[in-house]
């Protein structure tokens, strides 16, 4: 969640660039740029910015996760030796023993 003391222009952060740097270092917050009063940017300190592509990454693993259980509560999925054996008719391969 943004915080309204996170929001500053961006002629602002501009003036006071290695303040908003420290700032968002100690708290690891973004801020919040706006042009002519309209948020345009968030800017993030790379620590912080890593941490949340390594929790999305996360989370579209648990999503994935959860839809392969869901297919296979549904029976929607075939026994992998099935899929090999097609694979190997379909493009004429032997099979390795």
């Amino acid at each position: 969640m943004i915080d309204l003391n996170d929001i500053h222009s961006l002629s602002e952060f501009q003036r006071n660039a290695k303040s908003y740097i420290g700032r968002m270092k100690k708290t690891g917050r973004p801020v919040v740029l706006t042009i002519n009063g309209k948020a345009e940017l968030v800017v993030h300190d790379a620590a912080s910015y890593q941490k949340m592509l390594d929790l999305v990454e996360q989370a579209e693993t648990i999503a994935a996760i959860q839809i392969g259980l869901e297919q296979v509560e549904q029976g929607r999925v075939k026994p992998a030796e099935k899929i090999f054996k097609g694979l190997r008719k379909k493009y004429n391969m032997a099979a390795k023993k």
